[in-house]
Formats: structure tokens, C-alpha cells, sequence
């Protein structure tokens, strides 16, 4: 069941520390539909945690329909920030087991830019992914050949966080039938895979795009190798410490 009354307070509350002078600005930005109620990230993190904390949840199905009623009628972008900060609570950490999918890939194929996708990928999916490799791997890599190209960003995205932990044969799999794509966002998602595993191991990442020649775009290249030097750095200077 849904409960209206968390619903209230964060719809209340953004009202109550509402910009109105900031919100053109941020939803051009965006470039979003929704419009915003000017409340900036730190303002929204403090008002959400204290929400949260008054109208904890009684279990599972409250938690799934609490935050799809914030995402689904939200008139402020802020509102569906909210729904992604509620699925993420500390509270509702027993939930994130491979049932709460349809939830995640609900917000990135209807939020469908970078902001929420990115969220969603990075916080609530990658750990998903580490604590069930068997269960989401497989649909990772389903993922990267869908004709939605945000559910192929994800699954390119979803282990950028995990570094060297980053299950490298399944990065490179999702890679794989993208590496021809055009779409902007496709590339920087390559590049920005490839730039976080290389903190961990440039070499490798250095080899990789060596061998993709041509295949891999200017862009994801550009950005794959953007910090090679430092991540090489770091990891010389890890080793004299060892």
C-alpha cells in the first residue's frame, strides 16, 4: 500500500524550500519535460532523509508502491529524485535482492536520461549485480543488445563504481554490441566503463583499446584513456608501498 502520508511530507516539503527563481534554470539543464521546484541537491538529500525517517515503511509492497507513486504522478522533477532516494534508504537494504529489477528498469526506460539512468545504474543496480552475478549477468547482457538505449547504457554503466572488482569478461560483453552505436550516450558510457576499470588496471584498459582500433569511437577512446596516466601512477605508487 501506498503510504500517502511520506507522499505528503515530501511533496509538502519540496513546496516549502521551493526556488522558484532556480527552477527555469535547472530544468533547462535538464532539458526536462517536468518542471522543477528549484530545490538543490543538498537541500533535497536533507529534506528526503528526514521524510524518510518519520514515515518508515512496514515492508516490502509499502516500500514498491510508496516510490512508484512518487515516480509515476510526479509534477516535479524533484519528486521522482525522491523516489530514487527512497529506494536506496538504509531502511530498505533487505529489499535489494533480484525481485526489486522490474522497480530499476521501470525508472531508467521511463526516466529515460542520463540523471535518473545514472542513478539508478550505478546506486541501486551495480550492487545488485556484485550480490547476484549468476542471476543479473545474464540479464546485463540482455540489456546491452535491447533496442532502448538507456537499458544499454545501464548495462555498461552498472559496474562503473566497482572499479577493479568490475567482473571484466561481462564489461566487456556489453561493450561488445554497442561498439558500432552512434548515440552520444552510448559512447560516454563506454568511455566512462573503461576510464573507472583503468584506476584499477591501465594496462589492461590500454590493451583493450588498442585492439579495438577503429571500432571504438573517437569519443570513447578519448574518454577511456583520459586518465591513464594518473591511474598508471597510482598503481606504481601502490606497488612501492606494498
Amino acid at each position: 500500500m501506498i503510504d500517502w502520508a511520506l507522499v505528503a511530507a515530501v511533496r509538502d516539503g519540496l513546496a516549502q524550500v521551493a526556488d522558484p527563481a532556480k527552477a527555469p534554470g535547472m530544468q533547462a539543464y535538464m532539458k526536462s519535460a517536468l518542471p522543477y521546484r528549484g530545490v538543490a541537491a543538498p537541500e533535497q538529500q536533507r529534506l528526503f532523509r528526514a521524510v524518510f525517517a518519520d514515515h518508515p515503511l512496514s515492508g516490502r509492497g509499502d516500500w514498491t508502491d510508496t516510490a512508484l507513486e512518487l515516480w509515476r504522478a510526479a509534477v516535479y522533477r524533484e519528486e521522482r529524485y525522491a523516489a530514487i532516494a527512497l529506494t536506496g534508504h538504509r531502511l530498505y537494504r533487505p529489499f535489494q535482492t533480484p525481485d526489486v529489477l522490474p522497480l530499476y528498469e521501470e525508472m531508467v526506460v521511463d526516466g529515460a536520461w542520463w540523471d535518473y539512468v545514472d542513478a539508478v545504474a550505478i546506486h541501486r543496480i551495480e550492487p545488485l549485480v556484485a550480490a547476484y552475478p549468476q542471476v543479473l549477468g545474464p540479464v546485463m547482457r540482455r540489456w546491452s543488445t535491447d533496442a532502448d538505449r538507456w537499458r544499454r547504457r545501464t548495462a555498461i554503466t552498472c559496474q562503473v563504481g566497482a572499479k577493479g572488482a568490475a567482473d571484466l569478461d561481462l564489461l566487456y560483453a556489453v561493450i561488445e554490441p554497442n561498439l558500432g552505436d552512434p548515440d552520444f550516450f552510448i559512447r560516454k558510457g563506454i568511455g566512462w566503463a573503461l576510464r573507472q576499470y583503468a584506476w584499477s588496471d591501465p594496462d589492461e584498459v590500454e590493451r583493450y583499446v588498442g585492439t579495438q582500433g577503429s571500432r571504438l569511437s573517437g569519443l570513447s577512446r578519448r574518454e577511456a584513456l583520459k586518465n591513464i596516466t594518473e591511474s598508471r601512477a597510482r598503481a606504481g605508487g601502490n606497488e612501492g608501498s606494498g
